[in-house]
């Protein structure tokens, strides 16, 4: 069989609808260790294993056959391949970024918590170190005992590409220092943060959600609905600020009810100049229980 037959074969494979360097690189180093695709041996692999010029003559031939295009936001650093129907901004975007995931009012969106159609792409994604961190996992992860022989080839790593536009959509990639909490998308190559995260999320950056009104708005319409995922999320990933919000909002202006509420308390903070809407100025209206201006 010949490699271009055996590399075409193996992008068809691929769930997702863009192709980084780093995936055909991956794809390639594989090939040329086996020796084979599917059992089947492949012509003409002189070399032990694939070096910068083999991947560049690779990807020659794929663009020269449409194989591959050159995604027009990412030229010659990501890839569409032929046949798939044209991917939404959010499935490139969990391609070409793997550590990010649909957040914010893009992510309220998606569960239906907001009739507001998000005219951007919101995104969370790890701060540039940790991202370069979890790319060293995740190479190491994939290459096993062959990641070493894999970087001294020289083939394509897995870097982070710039991201401000895909399509006609604009993308905010927020650098989160809590990167976490989300679930893939049953049948798509995306990743969503989950009911409580997304919660937690309007409490932390109203301002990416719609604004703290809009806030306001979706828990009075929807918490009640989804009272254990949220109590849950904040509960163990929230900060004393946020629990402090969700207590105000959750029992103070809507009434339900939680065991948690209580040990919530604990962080109130008597005396001092907490507020509802971080985004806004203090204003001299306050929840005596829970100590917070709300400043709406």
């Amino acid at each position: 069989m010949k490699l271009e037959l055996a590399l075409t074969l193996s992008l068809g494979e691929l769930s997702e609808p863009v192709v980084t360097r780093y995936r055909l690189g991956v794809i390639l180093h594989q090939l040329y260790i086996a020796k084979a695709f599917q059992g089947e041996p492949l012509n003409h692999l002189a070399r032990e294993f694939a070096g910068v010029t083999e991947f560049n003559h690779a990807l020659r031939l794929l663009e020269a056959s449409g194989i591959l295009k050159s995604h027009p936001n990412f030229p010659k650093k990501a890839y569409r391949l032929l046949g798939r129907k044209e991917e939404s901004a959010e499935e490139a975007a969990c391609a070409i970024d793997p550590f990010c995931y649909v957040s914010h009012l893009s992510a309220m969106s998606h569960h239906g918590l907001t009739n507001r159609l998000p005219v951007k792409l919101f995104l969370s994604t790890p701060d540039p170190r940790r991202w370069k961190e979890e790319a060293q996992k995740q190479m190491e992860k994939e290459l096993g005992d062959e990641f070493e022989t894999y970087l001294s080839a020289g083939l394509p790593t897995l870097t982070r590409l710039s991201m401000t536009r895909i399509g006609q959509t604009e993308v905010h990639r927020f650098h989160s220092l809590h990167w976490g909490a989300y679930k893939n998308v049953r049948g798509k190559t995306i990743k969503v943060s989950t009911i409580g995260r997304t919660f937690l999320d309007m409490l932390r950056n109203p301002e990416l959600c719609g604004g703290m009104h809009h806030v306001i708005e979706v828990f009075e319409e929807h918490a009640s609905l989804y009272l254990s995922a949220i109590v849950g999320e904040i509960d163990q990933h929230g900060g004393p600020i946020d629990k402090v919000r969700a207590g105000y909002i959750l029992e103070e202006r809507m009434g339900l009810e939680d065991s948690a509420f209580g040990k919530w308390m604990e962080f109130v903070a008597r005396g001092g100049s907490r507020k509802l809407d971080p985004s806004e100025e203090y204003q001299p209206q306050w929840s005596s229980k829970w100590c917070l201006s709300l400043n709406l």
